[in-house]
């Protein structure tokens, strides 16, 4: 909670865009008090809270600077030699890293689908739909708001950013199932049998 609430007044001062910050910002702000008022009935694992603390400050930082004008980022294109500013691509990473690891861990504590190849495509279906929905979600903030969202969306002129944004979701998704769900294995393992 410290580096959380930390990383959030530093977020919070003198953002790019209030606006932008808010709606970059909020998914943190929803999932921070659902985890604090389940902590004790349902407490996740210890891998879960560390990862879903890493995804709000990814938000954090990028509703601070917007996400096409994080600096480390800026910095990165240029020396790649690219014009894009690709911050959200990280923050589409995590949002197929993260919702795997949390439809993995709800579909086997909850007993909805067995530990295996249909719990691992499912969690990644998962994932996707919520990559997809979120998609929607910035589509729907767009029309509300008007030229407004431009920073909210952060296309950054590239057409196919939505597609690439559930890309990288998949690609996040699946890294999870490739580096992480092992080590996740016994974390669920331990909440199973203690």
């Amino acid at each position: 909670m410290l580096v959380f609430s930390t990383v959030l007044l530093w977020s919070a001062i003198d953002p790019k865009d209030q606006f932008t910050w808010f709606l970059e910002v909020l998914p943190a702000l929803v999932a921070v008090p659902l985890l604090f008022f389940t902590r004790h009935k349902f407490p996740l694992t210890s891998l879960a809270y560390l990862l879903i603390l890493i995804h709000c400050v990814i938000l954090m930082i990028g509703g601070h600077y917007t996400y096409a004008e994080v600096p480390l980022f800026d910095w990165l294109a240029e020396l790649t030699g690219t014009e894009r500013n690709n911050y959200d691509k990280l923050g589409h990473f995590a949002q197929g890293f993260v919702p795997t690891l949390l439809a993995r861990e709800l579909f086997i504590r909850l007993e909805i689908v067995k530990k295996g190849s249909w719990c691992n495509f499912l969690a990644v279906c998962f994932s996707l739909a919520f990559s997809a929905f979120y998609e929607l979600i910035e589509w729907w903030v767009a029309l509300l708001t008007g030229e407004d969202a431009e920073a909210f969306l952060g296309t950054q002129g590239y057409i196919w950013d939505t597609q690439s944004d559930m890309g990288m979701a998949l690609v996040g998704a699946i890294t999870y199932l490739i580096v992480a769900s092992r080590f996740h294995n016994k974390q669920l393992q331990a909440k199973l049998t203690g």
